[in-house]
């Protein structure tokens, strides 16, 4: 099928220009209208992929007095004998509650246009409540609603000045109106507005592009089969889309088919054909572009809902679960359920959203009042879209339903799949391949780590590694400002809740010899950066665990350490690591790599290693001959796309150096983060997300990486049991002693011992096998101390005596800064 060739010459290349719009008018015949919409849904594909969004909402009609007579509506009425003209404080919380225990995250207030403006029981009631205006009045309730139940409010109170936008604007995460038809000639006698002065086009644009002035996230649309032209609707959009080209503000452009409703005095006129419809959304997705949230209300389509997918809309509006539509009340909202299977037979896949949409969550702090920066936040995945569950790293509860449970048979997505068929291959992976498996929603999810588990099945068998380790934080001093970080105390750093400590030599040694006494082959050392520490305080730690427990393994000091010891001792990297290993050390943590992207470093650490710095450290370090792990520290403000690069940054070096034992996902805990606090972070990862990352790492670093690891006190009981369906292979450490993800709030405690380790793999079916810290066996008597540990002696945390800096030390180590070519 081909459209004219007028038509043909921009189609899918390009948005049209205002000529080649008004082209579109003139589709006719079947055939051209199913080219037409062939083509706006590969358009919505470009950007949206197989997702068809919704918001779960409750419907507030906080008044249906209006001072406009629209000849279609049913919700507006005069006043009536007996019947409030607003809903009462308690009537509107009722529903908000309803709404919030159904699950609900959007109250959307929906009201006629300044009813006091017409009628004085209106203004009456107002004064009884305490209220000048309407507006005065929803802004009231809408604050209500958000602090009593935590829905995020949703405005359409009709036209507004900028003044009473911005007063709004503090209350909700949106607002809206329906620009509806561009036509003034719908105003005159006869026809639908007479009699509505607030329906004039140029108003509601004045109202439009105030929002956008003010930054406001805003949704608006097109009302079609009211006595409108095609070429009128044509007209409509494209003022839509000089104003959202201006200041980018419109989230989603509704098109909205006429139904005729009884009792009004369009009640014969006929409703808008569903071929009007497919043609209208079509015309708008081709028009705004890929990008553009184009929504059509399924409730008004019942039957009809496949065929405007196909006709290119990537969102179906509000849903309720609680509330009719007291705009439609003769279109009931399909259950959710039926929703989603409609979604399906149109080839696409159901996703939650919030009233905000993604693209403006995720920039929240240009978009949002504070308040609801933070709240928004609170309620996204990486996406944007709507977290679903209570789920988070760190937390002692129970996961959601395992996704094997409530997937859909996996979707047969021929893109998807031949990733998939891939896995084994070792192939080269890039940026777009690897976020597309992020991305990977439903019966996808379980499809990813069905394949990750296979390749794992292949590489490693049945036997899950751990290792009997002691972790040694010896000291919680820093002058780093990372912004994720709750374990590091000081003068300089982001938090000074608990004590500052310093451990002296003597306590460092007698951790080391008591682990080695209880099984340890292994301790971990690591700490903040103190400001009097130096290259030879480093060595100083290696040569005290080396005469306490002279066979122990010592895995110790974070590229940022070593990276700061070699700069104090004025050694290359080379150097310092050379005495490092002549002093006893055995491996290093790939930690302090958080995410390998500037853009986020720039927010989470900018004064830590750049980058290329903490790659230059584990290069340096795997040319000396240690073997280091990798980390990803992940689910704060980063989005896939930065977890594709940071993986494809450790896949090149591993091909170079082959030095990286394991890679080890570290999901972001966010109960005492700073970052979290202070509202410009996520609750860490969704559950789908953590799965995904341990399932994508191991097909995306085969065969270069071959341990994927998990972190127990990051994940729990469950939620490792979960990832060792995903690819995981390794448990990581016992550790005896963990504090810096329990400082971050983690409830999952300080140790995981053998025997509680093994019951947990083989309740999985699995083979625990203990081994080194380079996944070699550890020497039987250790394995048998191990399993007949005495329990820990009290530790010591020796208190800082001066971490405070004088002007005449030695100036601060800032490799971030340096590299940015800061101060």
């Amino acid at each position: 099928m081909a459209l004219k060739p007028e038509i043909e010459a921009w189609l899918e290349q390009r948005r049209p220009d205002r000529a080649e719009a008004l082209t579109l008018a003139g589709v006719a015949d079947w055939d051209d209208l199913a080219a037409l919409q062939d083509a706006a849904a590969r358009v919505r594909d470009r950007a949206h992929g197989r997702l068809i969004s919704y918001s779960r909402k409750v419907f507030i009609p906080l008044t249906q007095l209006c001072r406009d007579v629209c000849h279609y509506c049913t919700f507006a009425h005069p006043p009536r004998r007996g019947q409030r003209a607003y809903m009462t404080p308690d009537e509107v919380l009722a529903i908000a509650r309803a709404g919030a225990e159904a699950g609900c995250k959007e109250a959307l207030f929906t009201l006629g246009d300044k009813p006091e403006l017409r009628y004085r029981v209106a203004r009456e009631e107002l004064a009884e409540l305490g209220h000048g205006t309407t507006l005065s009045y929803l802004r009231a309730m809408a604050l209500l609603v958000f602090e009593e139940t935590g829905l995020l409010p949703h405005l359409n109170p009709g036209v507004m000045n900028e003044g009473e936008l911005a007063a709004l604007r503090e209350v909700s995460v949106s607002q809206g109106i329906m620009l509806e038809s561009i036509s003034p000639r719908l105003m005159k006698k006869g026809a639908c507005h007479h009699g509505s002065p607030d329906k004039d086009p140029a108003v509601r644009l004045a109202t439009i592009e105030a929002a956008g002035r003010l930054a406001i996230p805003f949704t608006t649309g097109i009302l079609i089969g009211i006595g409108e032209t095609r070429v009128e609707r044509i007209e409509a959009l494209l003022a839509l889309r000089d104003l959202h080209d201006q200041y980018g503000h419109i989230q989603e452009i509704i098109v909205q088919n006429f139904r005729a409703k009884e009792d009004t005095r369009m009640a014969g006129w006929p409703n808008a054909p569903i071929d009007e419809l497919r043609w209208s959304i079509a015309a708008a997705r081709l028009i705004f572009g890929p990008e553009m949230h184009i929504q059509a209300p399924p409730n008004l389509s019942p039957g009809d809902s496949p065929s405007l997918i196909d006709a290119g809309i990537d969102d179906w509006g509000g849903v309720s679960p609680v509330t009719p539509d007291h705009v439609n009340p003769e279109a009931p909202w399909p259950h959710l359920r039926q929703l989603a299977d409609d979604t399906a037979k149109g080839g696409k896949h159901l996703v939650e959203r919030l009233a905000i949409y993604p693209d403006y969550a995720q920039d929240a702090q240009r978009w949002l009042d504070p308040v609801f920066a933070q709240a928004v936040l609170n309620r996204v995945d990486a996406h944007g879209l709507a977290r679903t569950d209570t789920w988070s790293p760190g937390i002692d509860t129970a996961p959601p339903t395992p996704l094997t449970a409530i997937a859909t048979a996996s979707p047969n997505v021929p893109e998807l799949n031949r990733l998939l068929a891939r896995a084994q291959s070792g192939t080269a992976w890039d940026e777009g391949e690897i976020t597309r498996l992020f991305a990977a929603r439903g019966g996808e999810v379980d499809a990813v780590c069905r394949a990750a588990d296979a390749l794992r099945q292949s590489v490693n068998g049945d036997r899950v590694s751990y290792v009997v380790v002691r972790n040694i934080n010896y000291t919680n001093i820093c002058y780093f400002k990372c912004q994720f970080c709750a374990f590091s105390k000081g003068k300089l750093s982001e938090n000074l809740r608990g004590r500052p400590y310093d451990l002296s030599l003597e306590e460092i040694s007698r951790r080391a010899a008591e682990a080695w006494d209880r099984g340890a082959t292994e301790v971990c050392m690591q700490g903040g950066i103190h400001p009097e520490y130096t290259g030879q305080t480093y060595l100083d730690i290696l040569a005290a665990v080396k005469a306490a427990a002279p066979d122990m393994h010592i895995h110790a000091f974070s590229p940022l350490e070593v990276y700061q010891g070699a700069q104090t001792l004025g050694l290359s990297l080379p150097e310092f690591l050379g005495r490092l290993k002549a002093a006893g050390l055995g491996s290093l943590p790939g930690t302090a790599a958080e995410v390998l992207d500037e853009e986020v470093r720039l927010v989470l650490c900018p004064d830590k290693l750049s980058v290329n710095q903490w790659l230059e450290v584990m290069e340096a370090a795997h040319g000396a001959g240690f073997r280091t792990t990798a980390t990803i520290m992940f689910g704060h403000v980063d989005k896939p796309i930065h977890w594709a690069r940071h993986l494809l940054r450790l896949r090149d070096l591993q091909a170079r150096t082959g030095g990286f034992t394991e890679l080890v996902p570290l999901p972001f805990v966010h109960m005492e983060a700073p970052i979290y606090l202070k509202g410009r972070a996520r609750m860490g990862p969704t559950y789908r997300e953590t799965l995904l990352m341990h399932a994508v790492a191991r097909l995306v670093l085969h065969p270069h990486i071959t341990n994927i690891q998990t972190s127990w006190v990051k994940m729990g009981r469950d939620g490792i049991q979960a990832a060792l369906n995903a690819g995981v292979n390794d448990l990581g450490g016992t550790l005896m002693n963990e504090t810096i993800t329990r400082a971050a709030g983690s409830e999952h405690g300080q140790e995981l011992p053998p025997h509680a380790m093994e019951a947990l793999i083989r309740d999985l079916g699995r083979t625990p096998v203990q081994r080194t810290t380079l996944y070699g066996t550890p020497p039987e008597r250790q394995v048998q101390a191990s399993f007949q540990a005495a329990p820990l002696a009290d530790v010591v945390n020796n208190p800082a005596r001066k971490y405070e800096r004088d002007t005449d030390r030695q100036p601060l180590i800032r490799p971030g800064l340096e590299a940015a070519g800061g101060d």
